[in-house]
């Protein structure tokens, strides 16, 4: 462990899967895999949208946000994921994890959020479809856009700050493949209330989307009860089952972790690493394929692409 003037540590130690180092070097193949398929389906999903005229609507676009944060999760932890299981390179500067930090949980936020807006979008849909395109217009669109990416940059925006002022002694191994704000601050020798706190906070606001988002499920699922055709009301719901889907994908890792740290009695890291891991890998490379096997619009331009080539 390398210390500077006994007091500041000069890097961070990242780790793979502890007790597989050996391995690490055929891990990273599935690894590579996973992330080529999330960078090329949300490029895929991204293109579509851009070029599809048909697909200029509010959910759409918001699809398009949804990518967008995916692919900032994927190329905000692809480097060190890559370092240490290609090359077991574990090391990282204090500023370049306070920056990864930084922007794995920016990204984070504004996924959770864009998932907020989406189950609006259903909500209204379903619930007033034809006053639908007039309350969601593209300027509206671009505003909640707006505003989710200042949210989601001001709510982190703390964080390397807070992380910075705190002292590090002689503890510099980390608990993941990445930098973790909660884990970063556990370092530090020096009082990290203020980190604790905010970090409290943003974790709130974070479960307060999910608390909408199953709000919001509940108005529609008062909604689709009130339809009285049962073929109109599995037609409604059938438009959410992606949506659905994305949520559980994402928000399913992180209450799994949380729950695994606060009430499991004889926990294995191992366990907890795989977790973590999944929660940055599985979102990204699920959320196209969800919505390009779910979505027919979306299904249909893809095929249409594709074949168009051939």
């Amino acid at each position: 462990m390398s210390v500077l003037n006994d007091s500041d540590v000069q890097f961070f130690l990242l780790i793979g899967i502890p007790g597989l180092e050996h391995a690490h070097i055929w891990m990273s193949i599935p690894i590579c895999l996973i992330y080529l398929i999330a960078i090329v389906g949300n490029c895929t999903i991204l293109y579509i949208i851009k070029t599809e005229a048909s697909l200029h609507e509010p959910m759409y676009y918001f699809l398009a946000m949804l990518s967008i944060s995916d692919l900032g999760l994927s190329f905000s932890s692809l480097p060190t994921m890559l370092r240490i299981f290609l090359f077991n390179a574990m090391g990282i500067l204090p500023n370049a994890c306070f920056a990864q930090e930084f922007f794995i949980h920016g990204f984070t936020v504004m996924e959770s959020s864009v998932l907020l807006v989406m189950s609006l979008d259903r909500f209204l849909a379903i619930h007033n479809p034809l006053r639908y395109s007039s309350l969601l217009n593209s300027n509206r669109v671009a505003k909640m856009g707006l505003i989710l990416a200042s949210r989601s940059i001001l709510l982190v925006l703390p964080f390397p700050f807070t992380l910075r002022r705190l002292k590090y002694c002689h503890k510099n191994l980390l608990s993941h493949s990445y930098c973790l704000h909660q884990d970063t601050m556990k370092l530090a020798c020096s009082d990290n209330k203020v980190n604790v706190i905010y970090g409290f906070f943003v974790a709130l606001c974070t479960m307060l989307d999910l608390a909408l988002i199953v709000l919001s499920y509940m108005f529609i699922l008062k909604t689709v009860l009130s339809i009285a055709s049962l073929t109109e009301r599995l037609k409604a719901l059938n438009t959410c089952v992606s949506h659905i889907c994305a949520v559980l994908i994402f928000y399913v890792p992180i209450i799994t972790l949380a729950a695994w740290h606060r009430f499991a009695k004889h926990r294995n890291p191992l366990v907890a690493i795989l977790i973590a891991d999944t929660f940055l890998l599985v979102p990204p490379l699920m959320n196209p394929i969800v919505y390009c096997v779910k979505t027919r619009q979306i299904r249909e331009k893809v095929l249409e692409k594709l074949l168009s080539r051939r």
